[in-house]
């Protein structure tokens, strides 16, 4: 099973906060911990570990967190994806830089090729770019992280993009309007992108996972 760094943090903080006090901490002590600005990010990292089975949650009770399995008996997905089982090996170029934070100019170019386990993305990739910002820190998308991207020109309301405005990139969560194009930070210290009429605007592909190299 594998988990993600956050997650590994997550998960060593529930299982100190029961050996300290007893009882785990609330989705709001988790985030405020972990410094995410909203609840949601907290749950989406939860729901992770659940599923990644090590914690078991009791619906209807507000810390009904159980730890399944100790954080330290548990692989980092940053420390697998440098040792994928050939069969689920992709071979991914980095192309470049993308903003979690203002649009920057992609550095494309590179002949950097990574080799990574296809379990880690959904859709699969074609490339994959690295972040730089922290405006989509409450996705658990952070500075020096790589992004998987599958390419396609089609996204809905909803879903976290890499997008192209003005020859320049940037990743975010893409609102549309009956009138007009957001794209939206995960992290308030950010404003949201006001798609403007007569901008060169394009999708380049759909946010499909990400890796943490190590630091």
């Amino acid at each position: 099973m594998d988990i993600t760094d956050t997650q590994r943090a997550i998960l060593a903080l529930i299982a100190e906060r029961i050996d300290a006090e007893g009882v785990p901490p609330s989705q709001t002590e988790i985030a405020r911990a972990m410094g995410f600005s909203s609840v949601r990010a907290a749950q989406y990292h939860l729901e992770a570990l659940e599923q990644a089975g090590a914690i078991q949650r009791m619906p209807g009770r507000a810390r009904g967190i159980r730890v399944c399995v100790p954080p330290e008996q548990i692989a980092s997905a940053t420390v697998a994806a440098e040792a994928p089982a050939s069969d689920d090996a992709l071979r991914l170029p980095v192309l470049g830089q993308v903003a979690a934070g203002r649009p920057i100019g992609a550095d494309i170019g590179s002949d950097n090729v990574v080799l990574l386990d296809r379990v880690f993305f959904s859709p699969t990739p074609d490339y994959l770019l690295k972040v730089k910002g922290d405006s989509m820190r409450d996705e658990g998308i952070f500075d020096g992280d790589l992004i998987g991207v599958h390419r396609t020109r089609d996204a809905r309301s909803g879903q976290i993009v890499v997008a192209r405005i003005d020859d320049e990139i940037t990743v975010k969560l893409l609102k549309i309007g009956r009138d007009r194009i957001r794209l939206l930070p995960r992290n308030p210290d950010y404003a949201p992108i006001e798609v403007e009429p007569g901008q060169d605007f394009a999708i380049e592909g759909l946010y499909c996972g990400l890796v943490r190299p190590n630091r």
